[in-house]
């Protein structure tokens, strides 16, 4: 799941900078590319200016100093959008003079130059609105003629041409990089995928050998992901190695206390009429239970600390329940067993034994005639992962709420006729919250005790 979130990131913001980079190249040619229509239309209006400036500047004998056309059949026709008009500057009132599609309307003066160049050149250029409204792109230059006058020389021409021109280009432009943005998204989209697909493959490894599917990550991983996959090894053996010797010292330490309490309890049995034979037997089965207590807690908890591993849970219950019959053969005790095709625990098959055998044993040490298991796998509980229960019912006279309360704690017995330390119960409720479970006492059906075990299951 993390490694999809990040993939998804990745792609939103490989998606987002993608996306941003092509509008901005889209409106930088755009803008390029109306530059360029610009001046190419500008040099046609030059064209046009420059023939009027040579017209006016060295007029034919008796033209009058104005043109009456300059080779474009489109400053003939009313109303065109073509147009030039020549106005004289120095008289009282300025003569006007124009072409014959301008008809009775005059061209629009543009703002003066800001440019110091444009301005001591007189040549300026730029949009301005002009008959009927069309839009229109209008060159204008000042010439001085000394004595022959000084002179406004105006050449329009309809914008909407370089409007269109823009319109067809951005349309294209716009295909062209829409293409290439689902082109780009897609590349980036792969390469997010196979390139995060080793990430995923070591996530569900991980899963794998979290699950007891695995002992370690296999295969091949890319030269970035080699170092994470060797370290994840390494420490994932290190880790069994550090269980293993716990397991070990553990071991060790049982055998050694128990031979010096054994030589304490049959020095003390052997003098049990001394006073202090009987204190000292007493306070012996003290450090004995408490000897158990310790060495079981750590026992457990270097069990827990092992990568979990998944169990069968039907064969162990047939098992343990051929075993339980065997060993109180003598009481005549009738085990039913009703176990589903699959079941399975995420943990070690020892502490299940462990687990249901203290359950199976108490039962048929209580049961009058009869021991009743059943194994559920339920779907996912409160924490969303699959749960495995074992109940263990007997038809014995069973516990009342506050013996229930009782009979847990270790070292608890409830009746001394029955054989036992007291600390099956214990263990197993310690057992189960190390695995997240729980043990709950209830009453059975037939009578008796349930006992109902809820572990982790897969």
């Amino acid at each position: 799941m993390r490694a999809n979130s990040l993939a998804f990131r990745l792609f939103l913001w490989a998606t987002g900078w993608t996306v941003i980079i092509l509008i901005v190249t889209g409106l930088v040619l755009s803008s390029l590319y109306r530059h360029a229509v610009e001046r190419a239309f500008d040099r046609r209006l030059d064209v046009y200016l420059r023939t009027l400036v040579a017209d006016v500047a060295s007029p034919e004998e008796g033209n009058d100093k104005f043109p009456q056309s300059i080779g474009e059949p489109l400053f003939e026709l009313p109303l065109s959008g073509w147009y030039w008009q020549v106005t004289r500057l120095d008289t009282p009132k300025p003569e006007v003079h124009s072409s014959r599609s301008l008809w009775d309307s005059n061209l629009p003066r543009l703002p003066e130059a800001a440019d110091r160049s444009a301005a001591s050149s007189g040549y300026r250029q730029g949009y301005g609105q002009g008959p009927e409204d069309v839009r229109l792109r209008v060159v204008e230059r000042n010439i001085d003629l000394g004595d022959d006058g000084r002179y406004l020389i105006e050449v329009a021409g309809d914008a909407s041409e370089i409007d269109e021109e823009m319109l067809s280009f951005d349309r294209v432009i716009g295909a062209i990089f829409a293409g290439l943005a689902a082109a780009l998204l897609l590349t980036i989209a792969l390469q997010v995928r196979f390139g995060l697909s080793p990430l995923k493959r070591i996530s569900e490894s991980l899963a794998a050998i979290r699950s007891g599917q695995a002992e370690r990550l296999e295969g091949e991983f890319p030269v970035e992901i080699a170092p994470l996959a060797r370290e994840t090894n390494a420490l994932i053996e290190a880790n069994r190695e550090i269980v293993e010797r716990a397991r070990t010292h553990v071991g060790n330490l049982a055998h050694a206390l128990k031979t010096p309490l054994s030589v304490l309890v049959n020095e003390a049995a052997a003098r049990a009429s001394d006073p202090l034979a009987q204190k000292v037997l007493e306070q012996t089965d003290i450090m004995r239970d408490q000897v158990a207590r310790q060495l079981e807690r750590a026992r457990l908890a270097a069990r827990f600390t092992v990568v979990g591993t998944l169990i069968d849970v039907p064969p162990v219950v047939s098992a343990l329940a051929r075993t339980m019959e065997k060993l109180h053969r003598e009481r005549d005790i009738a085990i039913a067993v009703e176990l589903p095709d699959h079941a399975r625990f995420r943990g070690e098959e020892q502490d299940l034994k462990e687990m249901i055998g203290n359950l199976v044993d108490n039962a048929c040490k209580w049961a009058q005639s009869r021991v009743a298991i059943e194994v559920a796998a339920d779907g996912p509980g409160g924490d969303g992962k699959p749960r495995v229960r074992v109940i263990v019912d007997d038809d014995g006279p069973g516990l009342s709420p506050s013996e229930r309360g009782q009979v847990a704690l270790r070292g608890q017995r409830l009746d001394e006729s029955k054989p036992g330390s007291g600390l099956g119960l214990s263990i197993v409720v310690e057992l189960a919250e190390l695995y997240g479970g729980v043990l709950t006492l209830g009453t059975a059906p037939i009578g008796g005790l349930r006992a109902e075990l809820a572990l982790p299951g897969g």
